[in-house]
């Protein structure tokens, strides 16, 4: 049982529930709801007896990451959270905080346009696809080396946030564009992620789907912060 990149989507938060572009961090915190999705995933990745746990430093993320270091240490997985910086959400800018469908249009269209080949693009005063990515990707190089490459095969269990885990995912394992662009992570959900031997990933989850993965799966291009 080859070790897996498991990118996990915080619980829901009380921005989600207001549909805020909540990006700025500390960020708010889970709902009940939220827990109780934690809970659960928690027991779910606590099956495989995860290498590592980390977290983004929001307070969503790092609510999220407790309740799966709760689980796996009752499945008897010592594993620990460990809160790392690189791995927060995509930055709004001007938009953070709003909650208004002109503001989620524009953040979706430049979402879009990062999946439709155009990595520079950002919404007003916040991220490109480019300036995540610096910050992200030496992060999971590092934890990659540490914990994956010696062929152990407990999992890296990584809780992030929706945008950018799917930046994150179709960049690595080349996942096509639209289908990354299209396919929306609720609140738990996973990207799931198999490192090759020629140092690539493989995308073996994403979300609800299995691959192969396809471009035509949804025909519209959803919130990416929903």
């Amino acid at each position: 049982m080859t070790g897996r990149l498991i990118l996990v989507r915080h619980g829901e938060t009380e921005g989600n529930v207001a549909k805020r572009l909540d990006t700025r961090l500390p960020g708010a915190p889970l709902t009940e709801l939220g827990v109780t999705q934690a809970e659960a995933v928690g027991r779910r990745l606590a099956e495989r007896a995860p290498a590592a746990l980390v977290s983004s430093r929001a307070l969503r993320a790092q609510q999220t990451a407790s309740r799966i270091e709760a689980a796996c240490i009752e499945a008897g997985a010592a594993v620990m959270v460990e809160v790392l910086d690189g791995l927060h959400e995509v930055q709004a800018g001007d938009l953070e905080n709003r909650s208004d469908t002109a503001s989620h249009e524009t953040f979706k269209a430049v979402f879009h346009a990062w999946h439709s080949g155009d990595s520079t693009a950002r919404p007003p005063g916040g991220e490109s696809a480019d300036e995540v990515l610096a910050r992200y990707l030496p992060v999971v190089g590092e934890l990659r080396s540490k914990y994956l490459d010696d062929g152990q095969s407990g999992d890296v269990v990584v809780v992030s946030h929706g945008a950018a885990v799917r930046l994150v995912g179709r960049h690595l394992s080349n996942v096509p564009g639209l289908f990354a662009a299209n396919n929306h992570l609720d609140n738990t959900e996973t990207v799931e992620l198999l490192p090759t031997a020629d140092g690539g990933w493989e995308c073996v989850r994403w979300g609800r789907f299995d691959p192969p993965f396809a471009d035509d799966v949804s025909p519209v291009a959803d919130d990416p912060m929903g």
